[in-house]
């Protein structure tokens, strides 16, 4: 008799990149064209390496606008708001405001911990596996590894979550 087959799927939080600059470019673009924002300076800068994103403008209430015109961008181009943590938010020269957001991209240790917990509390014949920045899921029936992917969707986590490599 043949071994039921092992069923799988990685649980990470990555960030496609490649969105993320498109939706910085979309945003850029429709404050371009936006009346409010007429003869404002505003900016919104991508560091890659130090996985940072800045926007300037000249309010805080300018710069809530922009987080929204953008942050609608990421979730038209599949990225979650979740990506952005607020680290720093300052008075800078010419009476404007800069705020830096940290991009998150991966699951911290505590939260993969509180995610391989609720998933053994479900009880359910499925293994979870911390592998560096992801946790592997197996189990032999796949209704059950979509019970799991339902339930951590429920969990109530900073980190933007992506459900992967079903198989």
């Amino acid at each position: 008799m043949a071994k039921a087959k092992e069923h799988y799927f990685d649980i990470s939080a990555k960030l496609d990149m490649m969105e993320m600059k498109n939706a910085i470019e979309q945003a850029k673009k429709e404050v371009s064209t936006r009346f409010d924002f007429k003869g404002i300076s505003t900016d919104i800068e991508l560091n890659e390496k130090a996985k940072t994103l800045t926007l300037v403008s000249s309010s805080d209430s300018k710069i809530d606008a922009l987080k929204d015109i953008l942050l609608s961008k990421m979730i038209k181009r599949g990225l979650s708001p979740k990506s952005l943590d607020e680290v720093k938010r300052e008075g800078i020269s010419g009476g404007n405001v800069k705020v830096i957001y940290r991009i998150v991209d991966s699951i911290d240790r505590d939260e993969a911990k509180q995610i391989v917990k609720a998933i053994k509390d479900l009880k359910l014949k499925v293994t979870p596996s911390i592998q560096g920045e992801e946790i592997r899921v197996s189990g032999k029936k796949i209704d059950e590894l979509q019970q799991v992917i339902a339930a951590v969707k429920k969990l109530n986590l900073k980190a933007p979550l992506v459900f992967g490599n079903f198989k």
